[in-house]
């Protein structure tokens, strides 16, 4: 067998080797996901969106933890957007060239693959005993934007880079200085890139636990909170809560509860998909 048949055959045999990988992946996730959906599906209804936890399981619902989630997940964009894109633009089209920039961008890009713990360890710290914000959902927004924002970042950057060169060259020839060349002519051309960035940072923040966890969120609360300083409690750790319950009620609550965060998660990442395919289409 001459070199070019056994090249011909390793390529094969890694084709069916990535076939029978991604095929075990998609099974084993269709057999975890329909496991849920047989559990949980019959006890979605109104009652269980807006009823108040309870320590009976037939009247135990998600809304506080509904309504926790939806003010972290707010006030971490409010938080994590200006600061990151402003970040992003800055080290993009401002800063010099230097080892010091060079520094910050292994550094920002190394930060996106830190353990959300450490995040969690960093906000009970600085946010909860510092500066004294207590387990409240401001400390908690926080610290998820901290933990999103080397994500949105990066994002913005490879978003801003993306627009070709004429664009900026253009602007420039007609005097346009360099905040109005990125103002009305690099973040209305980046725009889908950078909110595709921003949709995949905050869907990964909407299910975390741990950071939260940490920080001192709850995982009983009786009301939902109303105003910033509010103790809280957000749908991860709700199921978290309930799946360590031995009751099979408590379980059936559970499955119900992933299959609503997983309907938030694979919305905000079709919205993230569909900007994508649009921005694609305009440099294409």
């Amino acid at each position: 067998m001459n070199r070019i048949k056994k090249n011909r055959l390793k390529d094969q045999i890694f084709k069916a080797w990535g076939i029978f990988c991604t095929l075990l992946g998609i099974v084993l996730l269709a057999i975890f996901i329909g496991s849920i959906l047989v559990d949980g599906i019959q006890r979605i209804d109104w009652d269980f969106i807006t009823n108040l936890p309870s320590r009976k399981a037939e009247r135990a619902g998600i809304y506080t933890a509904l309504m926790g989630s939806v003010w972290i997940l707010v006030l971490t964009t409010i938080i994590a957007l200006p600061v990151g894109i402003g970040a992003a633009i800055y080290l993009e089209e401002y800063a010099n060239k230097s080892k010091l920039s060079s520094l910050l961008e292994i550094n920002i890009s190394n930060l996106a693959g830190v353990p959300s713990i450490i995040y969690g360890l960093l906000g009970l710290e600085i946010f909860v005993r510092v500066i004294q914000m207590g387990s409240s959902v401001l400390a908690g927004s926080f610290t998820l934007a901290l933990l999103i924002l080397p994500i949105v970042i990066v994002s913005t950057r490879e978003a801003l880079k993306a627009v070709p060169k004429s664009i900026r060259d253009a602007s420039y020839a007609l005097g346009a200085s360099k905040w109005q060349t990125v103002s009305r002519q690099l973040l209305p051309a980046s725009s889908g890139g950078i909110l595709t960035g921003i949709i995949l940072a905050l869907s990964r923040a909407v299910g975390e636990t741990a950071p939260l966890i940490v920080i001192g969120a709850l995982a009983y609360v009786p009301f939902a909170p109303s105003s910033p300083m509010d103790e809280f409690s957000v749908l991860p750790i709700q199921i978290f809560n309930w799946i360590s319950r031995p009751q099979h009620g408590f379980e059936v609550n559970a499955a119900a509860g992933i299959i609503i965060l997983l309907l938030i998660t694979f919305v905000m990442n079709g919205i993230a998909v569909y900007f994508r395919n649009k921005w694609q289409k305009k440099f294409k």
